[in-house]
């Protein structure tokens, strides 16, 4: 027996498909007015192929299955006409053959539950954040928050309206850079995001996050340029904080399960100076709380060296 090509299976799934979700839609749903003689309920062919800004006949052949080429723009248009949501939207594309790309948003995000912000809570006193592979920042505990984000300032957001730490460290002014070596820092974490890059080529949300970091930053749009890429790993890093100075760092992963490509990142001090600053932002030591500068650091500029 001749097994029947994928692509002739699935036309006849994308056909049925459309129909049933043209028959879902109301004239009144997409601000039209009812009408009169129709036989048939939902939306006409002519009708979808118009407010979706497509052919009639293009529409039409798609819709009886013929083998057309459709581009995402223009499935794009044909979801949002038919109002679908996104697994249905992803299913339209997988039924066309095209790579599904979803519309970027916030929403998009994990959620976290109180159990993983829990165990990020019972870290302290080591800062601890919750990261996605494109360094979205999605949850962390509270003397993370005090060790980066200096007299309440907010990392800078990505495009998509999320706090984000690539972006931060692309675009914060030298003056608030909670990073000592940035162009260490930042030449590791663009080559990781690198490797993360390859499950996402030709996803929008990370086309768009890409770009907008390469038209935001010349460093990043270098470095990116370079295509180096780098596995996960501890490593020491310096930070500095205005009330306590500079801390020296080991960042750890950990990966969490159920997560896929989110990660805890621990922060432990690498020296007993630095447990104390630490300690000193959570109020876990009676320190004073404007020790002097570690030995060797540098004298505030972001692009200072580690030692």
């Amino acid at each position: 027996m001749t097994a029947v090509p994928a692509q002739r299976r699935r036309r006849p799934e994308l056909a049925a498909f459309l129909r049933g979700r043209r028959a879902r839609v109301t004239p009144e749903d997409v601000g039209m007015p009812p009408g009169l003689r129709r036989r048939t309920p939902g939306l006409r062919r002519e009708e979808v192929a118009r407010l979706s800004g497509v052919g009639v006949t293009w529409y039409t052949w798609l819709e009886q299955g013929r083998p057309i080429n459709a581009s995402a723009q223009v499935l794009d248009a044909v979801a949002r006409t038919l109002r679908l949501d996104r697994p249905e939207r992803e299913h339209l594309y997988r039924l066309a053959e095209v790579p599904y790309a979803p519309e970027p948003s916030a929403s998009d995000l994990p959620e976290v539950g109180r159990e993983l912000q829990g165990i990020l809570d019972a870290l302290e006193p080591h800062p601890a954040v919750l990261y996605n592979a494109r360094y979205d920042v999605l949850a962390t505990n509270g003397v993370y928050e005090r060790l980066f984000f200096r007299d309440g300032q907010e990392l800078d957001t990505g495009p998509f309206g999320v706090r984000n730490a690539l972006w931060a460290l692309c675009s914060a002014p030298e003056a608030v850079c909670p990073v000592v070596d940035r162009r260490r820092e930042l030449s590791l974490m663009v080559a990781r995001l690198r490797g993360a890059y390859g499950r996402h080529v030709n996803e929008r949300a990370w086309e768009e996050f890409i770009r907008g970091l390469v038209e935001t930053s010349p460093d990043f749009a270098r470095l990116w340029r370079g295509a180096d890429v780098v596995p996960p790993g501890a490593r020491v890093k310096v930070f500095r904080h205005a009330r306590v100075g500079e801390v020296r760092m080991t960042s750890v992963s950990l990966s969490v399960n159920g997560m896929p490509e989110c990660r805890i990142v621990v922060h432990t001090p690498d020296d007993e100076e630095s447990r104390l600053r630490v300690a000193s932002l959570c109020g876990a030591t009676t320190e004073t709380t404007d020790p002097a500068p570690l030995k060797g650091t540098g004298s505030g500029d972001c692009g200072a060296k580690e030692n």
